[in-house]
């Protein structure tokens, strides 16, 4: 690992939350809506979704709560797992994941487009039933992870709501915890969808008409809390503080690194940079900064920037832009989204 030279964030205008962030792994997700003139936010607090939008030329933002619906007659609101914009070539869906379901809804959550309930008999009676881990994959596919350690991979269509399961991917046996895929971008055979579990095992697949498994890391010890994919590059965050870079293709460990000195709760990339956002309970949000060695056929890290989010457990982090020029935090019982900058 290097040492870069010195990027400079700046602190933004902080945007305010209707209710704090749960310590919830990935528990931040971010839409930029160029078009719109749009930055859309999201944090999960119990039952509720904070949404705040935000006019990219700061002229004024807007806040409100979506409350987590499900089929059937239920007497309590279930508690919410994780939200995330997924953003596929024909529509973009906000999916909410809860003790009970998944939820697909239009991008700005006004309308409920599918309800998918989890099937509680398949679990035994001592061990909680959730959903978690949530990303768009290939053209049209949208994938979702269960504690069962099952992934459910649902067939979107350009519009409407004839959404179907099309596979079911088994291969862990842990819940899990995270999933990512690259859109466009993953080299020949490299695979283009990773799955993490609680365990620590990592499963990298193809994505198609049907699901291709490529490789299975193993586990290492610690649960993985986030993964991440650029250039068929594995990045996976885990519980004791370590980042570890993965060729995706083969499974092979490039390198690991002491991130953070306690548990890492958040990863993001930046597809056009190749930056990495780490985010953990010690308070520091991290960038990196991964490339390619052709001459050496590896992978290498360097690190750019830190920031101390003073007394706050970050469950939150992610860029604002496919550059990595800004970013944006959370973190546990905070009631507010701290945005960074680059400094021009």
């Amino acid at each position: 690992m290097a040492t870069a030279g010195p990027e400079m964030y700046r602190k933004e205008k902080s945007l305010p939350l209707k209710s704090s962030s749960a310590a919830l792994y990935n528990n931040l997700s971010v839409l930029s809506a160029p078009g719109r003139g749009l930055a859309c936010f999201s944090t999960v607090h119990g039952p509720s979704l904070n949404l705040v939008s935000v006019a990219e030329d700061g002229s004024g933002f807007s806040q409100r709560q979506l409350q987590a619906k499900e089929g059937g007659m239920a007497v309590s609101s279930p508690l919410l797992t994780q939200a995330a914009w997924c953003v596929l070539p024909s529509r973009v869906l906000l999916v909410l994941t809860s003790q009970r379901g998944i939820q697909m809804y239009e991008a700005d959550g006004s309308t409920m487009v599918y309800w998918h309930a989890l099937d509680v008999t398949e679990h035994p009676p001592a061990h909680s039933v959730f959903a978690r881990g949530i990303a768009a994959a290939g053209e049209r596919f949208i994938c979702v992870g269960t504690s069962s350690g099952l992934v459910l991979v649902f067939d979107i269509p350009p519009k409407g709501t004839n959404v179907t399961v099309s596979e079911v991917l088994d291969q862990h046996r842990d819940a899990i915890t995270d999933i990512a895929a690259e859109l466009g971008r993953a080299p020949e055979g490299a695979g283009d969808l990773v799955t993490a579990d609680d365990a620590g095992s990592l499963c990298v697949w193809s994505s198609g008409e049907e699901f291709a498994l490529l490789c299975k890391i193993p586990a290492l010890g610690c649960s993985c809390s986030s993964v991440r994919l650029w250039q068929g590059v594995v990045a996976a965050g885990y519980g004791d503080g370590q980042i570890r870079l993965f060729e995706a293709a083969t499974g092979v460990l490039h390198v690991a690194i002491s991130a953070h000195a306690r548990w890492i709760y958040a990863l993001d990339l930046a597809p056009q940079t190749g930056k990495l956002l780490s985010g953990a309970e010690d308070s520091f949000v991290h960038v990196w900064k991964l490339s390619r060695n052709p001459d050496k056929d590896d992978i290498e890290i360097q690190h750019c920037h830190s920031e101390c989010v003073t007394d706050t457990q970050v469950c939150g982090a992610r860029f604002c832009d496919p550059q990595g020029n800004s970013f944006a935090v959370t973190g546990y019982d905070l009631s507010e989204i701290f945005r960074y900058s680059r400094a021009p």
